[in-house]
Order: C-alpha cells, then structure tokens, then sequence
C-alpha cells in the first residue's frame, strides 16, 4: 500500500511517477478532458488547521477524477480525546479509499499510517509539508525544463515548508541555498537525516542574501509566523525583518529568476505587493498545481493509471 507521509520514504522514480501522471491529467483537463480514473472512491480530510488550497484543490482533484469528498474537522471526527487515534484510524479507512490529514502533530499522521488499513497523504504536519515541495519542484520544472543544477533559494524562516523543500530538492539534483536568521536555519540533525538518505545532497546555510541570491533561479518565501507560533509574531516580525523579499530584493538575483510563494502571504511583511504581482512571480500557477499535483498523486497511490 502507498502513502505519501515524508518525502523521504519516496524514491527518485516515484517522484518522477507523478509528475508525469500530473503533467498528463494537466494537459488532459486543459483540453476539455476530465476522465472518471476514481469512480466510486472516496476522499476524505481530516483537518486540525484551516485551510483553503490544501482542501479546494484536494477535494477538486478527486471530484474532477470522477471520485467523491468528505470533509472532518478534527474535532468531528473524533481526534480531541473522545476516541482512541487508532480507532478514528480503523473506522475512518474502512470507508476511505484515501485520507488527507492536516494536523498539528506528525504523530498522529503517522499513527494512521499504522493503522487506517488506507492510502494516507500527509497535507501539512508540524514537521513535514510534502505535497507543497513536489507541487513547487513540479511548477519549477514548468518554469525551465530541465532543474538539475539549477539553484532554489528559500528566504525567511527555516520551517516545515523549507524542510520539505530541502527534501526535495536533495532527491532532484537542484542545489539549495536556506538563507535565514542564524536561530531560524534547518536543524542540524535534519540535514544530518537527509545527507544520509541522499548523499548528493547539496544544501547550503547563510544569512548573507547578497551571496545566496546571486545566482538563484527559484527566490522563494513563506511567513514569518506559522500556525500555532503567534505568540512569538511580534519577535519573529523583528528578527526576519530584513530577509523580507522586496523589489531591492529581487534585484540581487538574476532577471530570469522567478519568485514562489505557497501561500497565504503576509503582503507587506514577508514579501511586497510589487514581488508577489510582478513579472517575475509564480506564485499563482504554483497555487493551480496544488490541484493537478494532487490528481497525480491520488493516481499514484492509488496505482490507478490514465
């Protein structure tokens, strides 16, 4: 059975697998075509966090492909205390032909993996965000083909976004540059995992922008304060300050480079209205491919081919 929980469990061919079956169903939807590959089977999202592009594009996906949806919250379902994990995990998989959690702890993620008897797909966890680095890999591809080689900068906070990213990048051959405050890089042990899981690895660290965007073809950003880390917003807002991606910014990497951001933006803060709605920004064709990344990925799992 197939699940997609860390990004370090897939191998360089499966990563490859569905690309392609999302680059085909892509094509295939802007053609007129929505052909039934999942009818009958049943999606369902257990979230703890809100969320627009994670649902939208999940539940779009399975019902594009002919499938079905069902939405929880994690309190409906049954995940604050009034039932045991593994046994919201037995019921819930033997309706489900796929869960999507969202959640707080990667722990609970994994204890469905354990015992939901189903495909489970990791939509965001503490630790992990893996259909947001292929979704972003997938649109850089897009963007200039051929990516081996080609360097991705990740501006900000060194989170569960960047090291989902760091992940994928590791595994596709592009070079990685994390530029961060000192306290706010990838940690030590992580990229000890990672080296260890891809060799080839090239992850660099630096609080420099000047040396990491000079010669970057992805400049990439998230917030500043994540869900759950309010309390320290008014620090992180001091701290990450000057790693905002700006117009002056932009200019420090090449006029090819192309600027991504997974959403939601804080506009004024991590980055600018002129950066995310300027000439260089993908951020809104990687927004679209959440959802024809997550119809490759259901087919993928699910060993369903088009």
């Amino acid at each position: 059975m197939r699940h997609l929980n860390s990004l370090l469990e897939l191998r360089r061919e499966d990563v490859d697998a569905i690309f392609s079956l999302a680059r085909v169903l892509k094509v295939g939807l802007e053609n007129g075509q929505r052909p039934p590959l999942l009818a009958g089977r049943v999606l369902t999202q257990v979230f703890e966090k809100p969320s627009l592009r994670t649902r939208v594009s999940f539940e779009a996906a399975m019902m594009q492909l002919g499938g079905s949806s069902i939405f929880l919250p994690a309190k409906d379902a049954g995940l604050g205390g009034r039932e045991a994990i593994r046994d919201v995990a037995r019921v819930l998989g033997g309706y489900s032909d796929v869960i999507v959690l969202r959640t707080f702890s990667q722990q609970l993620i994994d204890d469905f993996v354990a015992f939901s008897g189903t495909s489970v797909i990791n939509g965001l966890s503490d630790l992990r965000h893996p259909c947001q680095a292929l979704t972003d890999l997938f649109t850089m591809q897009e963007a200039f083909g051929e990516i081996r080689g080609r360097k991705f900068v990740f501006v900000g906070d060194g989170n569960n976004v960047a090291a989902s990213l760091a992940t994928a990048c590791a595994m596709l051959e592009v070079p990685m540059t994390v530029c961060t405050p000192n306290d706010y890089r990838l940690p030590d042990d992580f990229l000890v995992k990672l080296r260890l899981r891809c060799p080839k690895a090239e992850i660099e660290q630096t609080s420099d922008l000047k040396d990491a965007l000079k010669d970057a073809s992805i400049v990439y950003t998230d917030v500043w304060t994540s869900m759950g880390q309010e309390a320290e917003d008014g620090e992180r807002q001091q701290v990450l300050g000057p790693f905002q991606v700006n117009a002056q910014v932009m200019r420090l990497a090449p006029r090819t480079a192309r600027f991504m951001h997974c959403l939601p933006a804080k506009r004024g803060r991590e980055v600018t209205d002129e950066v995310i709605d300027g000439p260089q920004s993908i951020v809104f064709q990687q927004a679209d491919n959440r959802m024809h990344l997550a119809k490759g990925l259901f087919c993928w799992v699910l060993e369903v081919t088009p």
